[in-house]
């Protein structure tokens, strides 16, 4: 465990929440995962089964997650490596729940896919998933403590989308 806590420059026991918070979320990913694979391939979804293919896509999965740390550890800067678990972490939730905030707002706004034209129906959706996402994407990253990552992220993406001029003086 002192090995582990050096590697990821863990200093807090509180720290250790995530990398176990990423190692739930890989085998979770997994899991989910294996069900439409397995359907896929034609195989019938037995328990074992289920699990075999759920902790392979989980090992395949942290050693493709490593392999992005080792490129982005210098390019974002982070005081301690642990909290790029936490950085990819956000990301993961803030995508999902901006996506699924896009549908009730959609229907909200009486755009139902059944009865949008789709190419309509995608654009409109993908309008509103932007901007909820950077509002998700700054709360989430808040309740992770990582705002000031996510809020210079944010003014990074933002200027490059054109609203540079928002952030003249912060």
């Amino acid at each position: 465990m002192k090995k582990f806590k050096e590697q990821w420059q863990i200093t807090s026991n509180w720290q250790l929440i995530f990398p176990i918070l990423g190692i739930l979320s890989l085998l979770l990913s997994g899991y989910l995962l294996s069900a439409p694979i397995l359907k896929l391939f034609h195989f019938e979804n037995t328990t074992p089964l289920i699990i075999l293919v759920s902790l392979i896509l989980a090992y395949a999965f942290l050693l493709i997650t490593l392999w992005l740390f080792k490129k982005l550890e210098n390019k974002w800067q982070v005081t301690y490596r642990w909290e790029l678990i936490a950085i990819f972490i956000v990301f993961a939730i803030t995508g999902s729940t901006a996506a699924r905030l896009s549908d009730p707002i959609m229907n909200f706004v009486h755009m139902e896919k059944a009865t949008t034209n789709g190419f309509l129906y995608w654009f409109l959706r993908i309008v509103i998933v932007l901007p909820v996402y950077q509002i998700v994407l700054l709360i989430v990253g808040w309740l992770f403590g990582q705002f000031n990552f996510f809020w210079a992220f944010e003014k990074r993406m933002l200027s490059r989308m054109g609203f540079a001029r928002f952030f003249k003086d912060s």
